[in-house]
């Protein structure tokens, strides 16, 4: 699920219906445990790309300092590295490569998912107290307290 799909459910369940306040409490429940199975999966995602990066990472390391055995290589689909670099420079090489990058986007984008989902989950918790507020000023409004 892509972050404008988040924040596409979240615009159609953000919505109180302020005519039908004992249904939307009703439907907290409901939110909590939607948006919590979305918020498992994406946040199980994104501990599977911070290790998977690690691993990224630790392969290019091998790969940049011409460790890499050629059975290795293969398997990854990568060349032989043809230039010699200075075991200082190895950190350089790995921060900059094109993998390594393109990982850590994802991984960038998939940490503002999860942040997204703890905000909305957030919402959601204090929706109650939302939903109390607008019940007593609406009794405040027609005289009642």
């Amino acid at each position: 699920m892509d972050i404008n799909e988040i924040h596409n459910l979240w615009s159609a369940d953000s919505k109180i219906d302020d005519l039908e306040l004992d249904q939307e409490s009703l439907k907290i429940p409901q939110l909590h445990s939607k948006y919590m199975r979305i918020f498992t999966v994406e946040n199980t995602l994104f501990a599977k790309m911070t290790y998977t990066h690690k691993v990224l990472e630790r392969d290019k390391a091998e790969y940049y300092s011409g460790k890499m055995c050629d059975e290795d290589l293969t398997e990854r689909g990568w060349e032989p590295l043809s230039l010699k670099i200075l075991k200082g420079d190895v950190p350089r090489y790995v921060e900059g490569d094109k993998d390594v990058v393109r990982h850590l986007i994802k991984m960038s984008e998939q940490k503002e998912k999860v942040s997204l989902l703890k905000s909305i989950i957030d919402s959601i918790n204090s929706r109650s107290f939302i939903i109390t507020n607008a019940i007593k000023w609406k009794k405040f409004i027609s005289g009642e307290m």
